[in-house]
């Protein structure tokens, strides 16, 4: 996979999305248009109003719109959207490869949904940032693992990981962790993301159900190998579809 890469300052905080269209969203049940631009305006005046750097990945983003929302924060890189994976998991083969490309010079990582996701305050000068290098921070749902949705979305990964029913009988009466929102150093985010890739690469590619997988693998890898350095819910993200428009102690909101 071939990804421009960018120059960046040594010890770049990068907060990253990814938003591809012209293909069928299961989410949404819709087929978002080319420039669908109004999706990722609040995320992008976010970001720069926190004055970090900030990518979004797209595969049909038009130059004139990328252009108008592109500024010293934001940047737009374009891509080739590879159909062998849904939109949701494609993305992360997308931030690995472009961390590949960067880690040298890049110290803190946030991936996250770009249409429902938008920062309110800068993550990486949090001191619970900062004193947690080996902390990955992560958002989450106020409902558990065990939920009929997530029984349906796992089916396939059920099917294709040996340990997996095993890990969803251990984690039942955990919290459900929320993928659409991501973060911590770089090496951690390169490292997650490798083992993430992996998963979908040898247990979710050739997944012909109605979901997309992408929570199920994040759910089972955070669980099963980095439950013990895991920080998920406040201050990392609001309650989820809660619509906490007026809540500003968390780092992003999420709905």
């Amino acid at each position: 996979m071939a990804i421009e890469s960018l120059k960046f300052q040594p010890n770049t905080n990068l907060v990253m999305a990814c938003f591809i269209t012209g293909v069928h969203d299961v989410n949404r049940n819709t087929t978002l248009s080319y420039d669908s631009a109004a999706l990722v305006q609040d995320w992008v005046a976010s970001v720069t109003a926190a004055n970090l750097k900030g990518i979004i990945f797209h595969n049909n983003l038009s130059e004139a719109t990328c252009n108008a929302l592109q500024n010293n924060s934001i940047s737009f890189i374009k891509i080739e959207y590879d159909p062998q994976f849904n939109p949701n998991v494609f993305r992360y083969f997308v931030y690995l490869n472009f961390i590949q490309q960067n880690l040298q010079a890049l110290a803190g990582i946030f991936i996250t949904d770009v249409s429902d996701v938008v920062l309110l305050n800068n993550p990486f000068t949090d001191p619970l940032f900062i004193a947690n290098p080996a902390m990955l921070f992560c958002g989450d749902e106020p409902k558990l693992l065990h939920n009929e949705w997530m029984i349906a979305h796992s089916e396939n990964l059920r099917n294709n990981i040996p340990d997996y029913a095993a890990y969803e009988n251990t984690f039942a009466a955990q919290t459900l962790l929320n993928c659409g929102i991501i973060g911590g150093s770089a090496a951690l985010i390169f490292d997650f993301l490798q083992k993430l890739c992996a998963i979908h690469q040898n247990a979710n590619r050739d997944n012909k159900t109605a979901y997309t997988g992408d929570m199920g693998a994040f759910n089972y890898l955070v669980r099963t190998q980095f439950n013990h350095q895991l920080k998920h819910g406040a201050p990392v993200n609001t309650v989820f579809k809660m619509y906490e428009t007026e809540r500003n102690d968390c780092w992003f909101r999420h709905k």
